[in-house]
């Protein structure tokens, strides 16, 4: 691939998309030449989101997967859950390279997919065909590959937070628990009740209790990272910001550890990733540190008396959530600097 890469948004409306113009206007490596919204056809990108104001001059335009590929070496999709298993396959070749954000090809089992996201699924030849996205665990694979899916922004959080207990073999993995916590702006652009301000302003609440779709991606990926099969219980709650997650993991351990000991544990699994950061002793993440960056903070706290260990993960839900570990994604598969595009540090305060 050429050291200027030619970039496509597919569904570059949405939060999602928005944030992958923003960033990639920022790489030096890349040119983003196309960008579609069948709803805004021919509507400049600045005017939706004027924050592009002088420094794109884009206009929206409605798919077209010859268009596609004739103006872009790699595709970026932004789009809804069950319409990027539709527009995949359209794409598909040895000469373009594919980072789909959707949930669509997350999953390896059909039966999986089905029923947790309510919908058939019109390709399941290949589900299973894409590499799954999170650098710091398939960063080797993502490097070789064509088609990669980028993880939920869940997921992401609580994949990152436990990994090195599940290589480890140190918790018990029957009693795993999830209680995550995400800004409104993860609900999407589109307008939902749940999401009105008077709705969710100066409230708290949980939704999707057992029933959440990030459930099985969360459950086949810490499965595969344990050698076993694990179920978990996990319980998202929305809370009234518009940016970040906080997700706090609460496992049994299986022998008696320290914090301190844990802290090395993750210290030297995460060496040397330019994302992953591990607080000292007694800091615990918040959602403010890594607001508008691709970094992820966790801590963690061992209780002696009922001999858990409590992980805390902070990330920003659109950028290590969605649209910068795509961004990262793309650098791993195009040879590019990892972190290129992506050193911005959190927006304190």
């Amino acid at each position: 691939m050429s050291r200027v890469c030619r970039i496509g948004i597919i569904g570059a409306s949405g939060y999602t998309g928005a944030e992958l113009a923003r960033l990639l206007l920022n790489h030096p490596h890349i040119e983003l030449t196309y960008v579609t919204a069948d709803r805004y056809r021919d509507q400049k990108a600045a005017s939706l989101y004027p924050n592009l104001t002088g420094i794109c001059d884009l206009s929206y335009t409605v798919f077209d997967s010859r268009q596609a590929k004739e103006n872009s070496d790699l595709l970026f999709l932004a789009l809804p859950h069950g319409t990027s298993m539709k527009i995949v396959p359209q794409l598909m070749d040895e000469d373009h390279k594919i980072i789909d954000l959707s949930g669509d090809f997350r999953l390896v089992d059909k039966t999986v997919y089905e029923k947790w996201y309510g919908i058939p699924h019109v390709y399941p030849a290949l589900l299973g065909a894409a590499i799954y996205g999170l650098p710091e665990i398939n960063r080797g694979a993502i490097k070789r590959a064509n088609f990669v899916c980028n993880p939920g922004c869940y997921p992401t959080s609580v994949l990152l937070a436990t990994a090195p207990l599940l290589t480890r073999k140190l918790i018990q993995t029957q009693s795993i628990v999830v209680d995550a916590k995400s800004g409104v702006s993860g609900a999407g652009r589109g307008l939902s009740l749940s999401s009105h301000f008077p709705e969710c302003n100066e409230n708290v609440k949980a939704y999707s209790v057992a029933a959440h779709k990030h459930t099985p991606e969360m459950e086949q990926e810490m499965s595969k990272l344990a050698g076993k099969e694990i179920k978990i219980s996990f319980t998202p709650h929305l809370i009234p910001m518009t940016r970040g997650i906080l997700s706090t993991i609460y496992c049994d351990l299986k022998r008696s550890l320290k914090t301190p000991d844990l802290l090395e544990i993750y210290g030297l699994f995460y060496e040397g990733e330019p994302f992953v950061h591990i607080l000292r002793e007694g800091e615990y993440p918040e959602t403010k540190s890594i607001l508008g960056s691709n970094h992820c903070h966790i801590g963690l706290e061992v209780d002696g008396r009922t001999r858990k260990v409590i992980v805390v993960c902070a990330i920003d839900n659109l950028i290590k959530g969605a649209a910068g570990q795509a961004i990262q994604n793309m650098n791993i598969m195009c040879g590019f600097s990892e972190d290129e595009g992506l050193r911005a540090v959190g927006l304190v305060p």
